[in-house]
């Protein structure tokens, strides 16, 4: 049980991959980002995103909160390389991401181009919020 708990560290050390936090999906939407459910007619950065009820929303509880994303794997194939390697950004969340949304998180246009091309309109990431990692 040790070497097994040896060789995810090392693997977790030098890889590219994150690993710790949740995965899940992403997707992105475009302007205008208001109004906001979390923040009205009050805008926020560019690097913003909205939460679906996985992440979870908790009624608005999610507001504010930032968090880590990092792109792990495209969901199409339509791209040939569509993460931008060792890139993830950190988005606040300001919006419920509407019903029949196709993500854990819907990114800001902005913030998916910073770890991703945004011709996969989808990928794979991993999350963890803000204040359970150090930039």
């Amino acid at each position: 049980m040790a070497g097994v708990l040896v060789a995810v560290a090392v693997f977790c050390l030098f890889s590219g991959h994150p690993c710790a936090g949740e995965t899940g999906t992403a997707t992105f939407y475009t302007p205008p980002y208001i109004p906001s459910a979390c923040y009205g007619y009050v805008e926020q950065s560019e690097f913003l995103a909205a939460a679906s009820e996985d992440l979870p929303w908790n009624g608005g509880g999610a507001c504010g909160k930032k968090y880590k994303v990092t792109c792990l794997s495209g969901t199409n194939l339509g791209v040939d390389v569509p993460c931008k390697e060792g890139r993830s950004v950190t988005v606040t969340i300001v919006d419920l991401c509407p019903a029949g949304c196709r993500g854990t998180i819907d990114l800001s246009a902005a913030s998916f181009a910073e770890i991703a091309d945004p011709d996969e309109g989808k990928i794979n990431i991993s999350y963890e919020e803000y204040a359970t990692y150090i930039d």
